[in-house]
């Protein structure tokens, strides 16, 4: 059965907690978003610990320094423990995903009940990264250790060149396939008071074209393409080889891609 259909039912609770959690699903709700900055605060301060003691290191050192030279040198003492601070985060984060219980898997129902917790915990963990350090290794050897690290599946020499990245742990990225810059791919979506959780495949030597946007539960063949600024709803399934585009996203037959393509080359000759 399709995650896209029936929404609307939660499953039976799990326990006593569940049941407690949705009877009073607002004040859970805050009481893990406190959780979550309580968590988040541990993390970051972990990571910063390091980034201050090199940033000390090297102001007291500057302090006897002639003239501007120990404003220019905590000038660089910063910039560096700021680099510092990203790449102890890009280890402290995973290491708190699998201690912590953030194995998320399929689901559909309620935002409030117990479900949906790993879910909570493992994208505010992701996001501490992505919105302070990821853009900056986004297409290096470290970003790519993250992303497999928080759970992310990558295929050889997939090229990454994204951070708009949600629920590593439920994407799948196949061998040599290609996500464009500002490609946003999550595997999640919801609407009308319900959550659904699905995973998403990206086959082999597949191409994701420039900011289109891929949602849960959707599967894209070996060898198939997204057109750049395309959205790709919950339940499409990109047959290998095939081309999509649009919003929502259409499978592209030849022949119109080649006209397209005709259209483009004649417009380029005629402002040439």
């Amino acid at each position: 059965m399709s995650y896209a259909k029936d929404q609307s039912k939660n499953p039976p609770p799990q326990n006593w907690a569940d049941r407690l959690l949705r009877r009073f699903s607002r004040i859970a709700y805050g009481l893990a978003v406190l959780l979550m900055y309580a968590l988040a605060s541990t993390a970051l301060g972990l990571a910063l610990a390091p980034a201050l003691w090199m940033w000390s290191q090297i102001r007291d050192w500057s302090l006897h320094l002639p003239g501007p030279l120990p404003w220019i040198v905590s000038g660089f003492a910063l910039a560096i423990s700021f680099f510092v601070f990203g790449l102890v985060l890009l280890v402290v984060v995973p290491l708190y995903n699998w201690i912590l219980p953030t194995r998320v898997k399929p689901f559909k129902g309620g935002y409030y009940t117990l479900h949906a917790l790993p879910w909570f915990l493992h994208n505010g963990l992701f996001y501490l990264v992505r919105f302070t350090f990821l853009p900056f290794v986004t297409l290096t050897p470290f970003g790519v250790w993250f992303l497999k690290a928080m759970g992310m599946k990558i295929g050889r020499h997939a090229f990454i060149n994204t951070e708009f990245i949600s629920d590593p742990q439920l994407i799948s990225i196949g061998d040599d396939a290609a996500l464009g810059g500002s490609v946003r791919i999550f595997a999640h979506y919801g609407g009308g008071g319900n959550l659904v959780i699905a995973p998403v495949s990206v086959g082999h030597r597949a191409t994701l074209g420039l900011a289109c946007c891929v949602m849960g539960d959707v599967v894209i063949g070996d060898d198939a393409i997204i057109l750049p600024e395309s959205v790709l709803l919950p339940g499409s399934r990109v047959g290998a080889g095939e081309t999509w585009g649009g919003v929502p996203a259409r499978r592209i037959e030849r022949e119109e891609m080649d006209r397209i393509k005709a259209e483009i080359r004649g417009m380029a000759e005629t402002l040439g």
